[in-house]
């Protein structure tokens, strides 16, 4: 689903024009949950269980009523991609083992590589740290 969350912020800031939002303006950068799934192709339910989760962790910001709609609750040069993966899945990491006995793994035990997973996963959240979403609407 971080995939997909990606392309949906990567849509809502292709209608802000990578520009900063202006307070105050009603329409400005502004899209529905529907013209989000048009044009990224994705199941309109998808979009809105998505959607509720990036506006949960303050990335979209939603609006009812005549000018309403979605908007980007920041500049999207200061929103990440780490920002939007955590948004919907969590803290990055690529793996969970390091929280003893949650993990379902059988080498958990004797694993000489579980004390170096905090500087893996702290690299790889660095490095999408690294991608704002302005980045991701330049034409290439």
């Amino acid at each position: 689903m971080a995939d997909y969350a990606v392309v949906i912020m990567s849509a809502a800031a292709r209608h802000c024009g990578g520009c900063p939002l202006v307070a105050g303006d009603s329409k400005h950068g502004r899209v529905s949950a529907a013209q989000l799934a048009e044009e990224t192709r994705l199941p309109a339910p998808t979009v809105q269980k998505l959607v509720s989760k990036l506006t949960a962790a303050g990335l979209l910001r939603s609006s009812r009523g005549v000018g309403g709609g979605l908007k980007l609750a920041r500049s999207p040069e200061t929103i990440s991609v780490a920002d939007i993966v955590e948004a919907v899945e969590g803290p990055i990491a690529l793996t969970a083992c390091l929280d003893v006995g949650k993990s379902e793994c059988q080498i958990e035990g004797g694993c000489h590589v579980r004390p170096h997973w905090p500087q893996v996963n702290a690299a790889l959240r660095g490095a999408l740290a690294q991608v704002a979403l302005t980045q991701l609407v330049e034409e290439v």
